[in-house]
């Protein structure tokens, strides 16, 4: 919801009847993508327990003599194991629950994944440091979700703008491939009329 609030609303096509007025709730509500929603709700839902496991694995193991070691190392384990893993199911079910076939959800994680890795290690290296070094472990998952809040509004809005360029791009392929069959019959007709 975070994110169409960004982007602004998608205009729903409905006809009002005449002198008829809606309030701010009902123009709200009309202007959002619930399926959208609920897919990020499902998704959300879905990793939520595993996520809160994978923290609390984290959090008992790596744990050397020397501070700095340890958050280092936790550090690293789960920006190379954790955020990569997680990205790829986020975009893939988005793409899944979309309806998208399955090599369509393999160009969405191509698409995606490595720029949302990229700036994840812009982030969350200072907010699990953060994380592990002054909130107590009972805390964690609800410190970390509320950070999630801002960080699935990216991942949100980088889905949606990855979907309008493959959109675009298949847009574009369309054309060539009618390009394409229209320049073969033209090529079968010089032929017809050179035979």
């Amino acid at each position: 919801m975070v994110a169409q609030s960004i982007t602004g609303p998608t205009p729903v096509e409905t006809i009002a009847e005449e002198g008829e007025e809606k309030g701010w709730v009902q123009e709200w509500s009309d202007n959002r993508d619930w399926h959208r929603t609920g897919r990020s709700l499902l998704i959300g839902g879905m990793s939520s327990i595993p996520a809160y496991k994978w923290f609390l694995w984290l959090g008992n193991n790596f744990n050397y003599g020397s501070k700095i070691l340890s958050l280092s190392t936790k550090i690293v384990v789960n920006q190379a194991l954790f955020t990569p893993l997680f990205n790829c199911y986020f975009f893939g079910m988005q793409s899944l629950l979309s309806g998208a076939a399955l090599p369509d959800v393999v160009e969405r994680i191509k698409n995606t994944v490595p720029t949302s890795w990229i700036n994840s290690c812009k982030v969350w290296p200072a907010i699990t440091a953060f994380s592990f070094t002054y909130i107590p472990v009972q805390y964690r998952s609800i410190f970390a979700g509320v950070i999630a809040i801002g960080w699935q509004t990216y991942l949100s809005l980088l889905n949606q703008q990855a979907a309008k360029d493959e959109e675009a791009e298949h847009e574009v392929q369309v054309e060539r491939g009618v390009v394409r069959v229209e320049e073969r019959e033209r090529v079968g007709e010089k032929q017809k009329c050179v035979a």
